[in-house]
């Protein structure tokens, strides 16, 4: 098989598992509550992490660690999974996922924004024009609608979806000048973020639960949203010509999970969620075309 035909074997695969992963937050949290939900998948997550580090790195993986590396995962930790995760479950418990999802896929625009405070950046006419298309896309999908009544459908959800946007452009602006590889990052701050967790479930929530679909939606979280997904991804920014060619197909996975919203959490999509997923994705690919001239 050439290059490019994994390329995109393992981008399609990526933006399919992508898509589900709306449909198992919401599905999980039917059975377990916001701290369940996210030790179970983080715990996942990090003995999934491991086993990669394992794979790519080799046994002897752990003595590329410095101290340093130690302190700043106890702080990336903090952010993410631990406080990003914790914000979007709980957006997810108040908020439909058909509108939890686009809201948090605003996440580049608010790259946008916090790069000129954080690293002196500057928006331009067309920038603007493309974050005010976007965020107008989340006024028509917050308010289903209506966007002139300024009436949301839940305002602190919508708050907490968007809030869980600039935790997540924080994190990855804040790991720009990182050292480590990517998978041995994210496992030390996976094993920081659910150090922290261990700590608080037990006062805040019941640590064990049954077997049962609850458990299983947060392995299914932990594996595939949190863990192998993001190799997948690597994978085929890897084998991939131009990272246009794969990068592209992200768009089809808000649209793909609109579809497993459907049928799998039984929503049914309002027009104005598609409507404003349409702005929210053009303001996105006009701030790339933006980028890339």
């Amino acid at each position: 098989m050439r290059d490019q035909q994994k390329a995109y074997l393992y981008g399609v695969l990526t933006v399919l598992i992508w898509s589900t992963v709306a449909s198992a937050f919401k599905i999980s949290l039917r059975y377990l509550d916001v701290l369940q939900l996210l030790f179970y998948s983080s715990l996942t997550s990090l003995v999934c992490l491991f086993f990669l580090a394992l794979a790519f790195h080799g046994p002897r993986f752990p003595g590329s660690f410095t101290l340093r590396d130690v302190l700043h995962s106890l702080f990336f930790g903090l952010l993410n999974p631990f406080l990003y995760y914790l914000v979007l479950f709980k957006a997810y418990d108040l908020l439909p996922a058909q509108e939890a999802q686009p809201l948090n896929y605003t996440w580049g625009i608010t790259i946008t924004i916090l790069a000129v405070p954080l690293l002196g950046q500057k928006i331009t006419g067309k920038r603007f024009a493309a974050i005010s298309l976007s965020y107008l896309g989340v006024l028509v999908i917050s308010t289903r609608g209506a966007p002139w009544e300024l009436e949301f459908s839940d305002p602190l959800g919508v708050f907490l979806a968007l809030f869980s946007t600039l935790i997540w452009a924080f994190y990855w602006i804040a790991n720009t000048r990182d050292r480590l590889p990517p998978i041995l990052r994210l496992l030390l701050n996976f094993l920081a973020g659910t150090i922290y967790l261990s700590f608080l479930l037990p006062f805040a929530s019941t640590p064990f639960i049954p077997f049962g679909p609850g458990l299983a939606g947060a392995v299914y979280v932990g594996l595939f949203e949190m863990g192998i997904t993001f190799v997948f991804w690597l994978q085929a920014l890897k084998y991939s010509k131009t990272t246009a060619q794969v990068s592209n197909l992200i768009y089809l996975s808000p649209f793909l999970s609109l579809v497993f919203i459907h049928y799998l959490v039984g929503e049914k999509i309002l027009s104005s969620t598609l409507v404003g997923l349409v702005l929210i994705l053009s303001g996105l690919i006009m701030q790339n075309r933006v980028k890339s001239t």
